[in-house]
């Protein structure tokens, strides 16, 4: 499932293609015909995200809402040079496509979402007022996770995934910000120190703008320092324009601490990493390492 920094990533790409003008709204499958034709002409306004939810602001009211669940993607890519400007009947359509976008010079198709939803701006208000605490979101509240995770008997790393808690977070982030911690994820939530909490909270706030700006989830220490001195730099916003949301980014080596890791040697310690079920996702972590409250 793409995680929150995947929602801001594809936020930041509808409104560089779209944003301040007209999009053709359709939907190649049918099953969104009526929601498209609501939205077809009208004028984006703006596109954000909390979590894992993407909600696009169009005129007279009108907001997107997406949520790619599993397997949903939502690439935003440029025309070719002999498409720009032509009848959008010209635009060939590949797979099954829920609905799709369009302007002169850029096309986005969604496939496979678990919502594609018109919304009211009540309607959207309802849902982010269900939704914790966003790390990538400069106004999020952090204290607000943390009361719920002080009066639950539930293992952290099951708080972690629950959107109520933290809007955002996957099972990537959840494994590496436990171990880069050091955090017991069995630990219920009401044994866990405050301190931890915030810990874990600015890790968060640390790695999913990374996550944005290169398309893939950096939580390696090495990768963490280079990302950031590049950023810093400011040689990645070319970069970042560059991504269309069709794959990973490809600028570093896919490796983590113990995602996907079963069996494997610890990179710190040297211990077989774990891995069991928990919260409908498998958690991996390292018994030796992971002790802290």
């Amino acid at each position: 499932m793409p995680e929150g920094h995947t929602i801001h990533a594809l936020a930041a790409r509808l409104d560089r293609a779209f944003a301040g003008g007209p999009v053709r709204a359709s939907s190649p499958q049918g099953r969104f015909a009526a929601g498209a034709a609501l939205l077809d002409g009208k004028e984006l306004r703006g596109s954000q995200a909390w979590g894992k939810h993407l909600f696009c602001e169009l005129e007279a009211d009108h907001w997107l809402h997406v949520h790619l669940g599993l397997i949903g993607v939502f690439p935003v890519v440029p025309l070719a040079a002999e498409l720009r400007g032509a009848d959008p009947g010209r635009v060939p359509v590949t797979g099954t496509v829920r609905l799709r976008l369009l302007n002169q010079t850029h096309v986005a198709d969604l496939r496979g979402p678990m919502t594609c939803a018109v919304r009211t701006p009540e309607e959207v208000a309802t849902v982010e007022a269900r939704l914790g605490p966003d790390p990538l979101r400069p106004e999020a509240d952090p204290g607000t996770g943390w009361q719920r995770v002080r009066r639950s008997r539930k293992p952290v790393a099951e708080l972690l995934l629950d959107q109520r808690v933290l809007a955002g977070v996957g099972n990537v982030y959840r494994c590496e910000v436990l171990f880069r911690n050091r955090v017991d994820p069995y630990r219920p939530g009401r044994e866990l120190r405050e301190s931890t909490w915030w810990a874990l909270w600015q890790d968060l706030v640390t790695l999913l703008p990374l996550g944005v700006a290169f398309g893939q989830i950096l939580t390696m220490d090495d990768q963490v320092t280079h990302a950031r001195a590049e950023i810093a730099a400011g040689g990645v916003a070319t970069y970042t324009a560059s991504l269309t949301g069709e794959r990973l980014g490809e600028h570093f080596e896919r490796r983590f601490f113990v995602y996907q890791r079963t069996g494997e040697p610890c990179r710190q310690c040297g211990s077989r990493v774990r891995s069991a079920p928990l919260a409908g996702r498998t958690l991996y972590w390292c018994g030796r390492c992971q002790r802290r409250r």
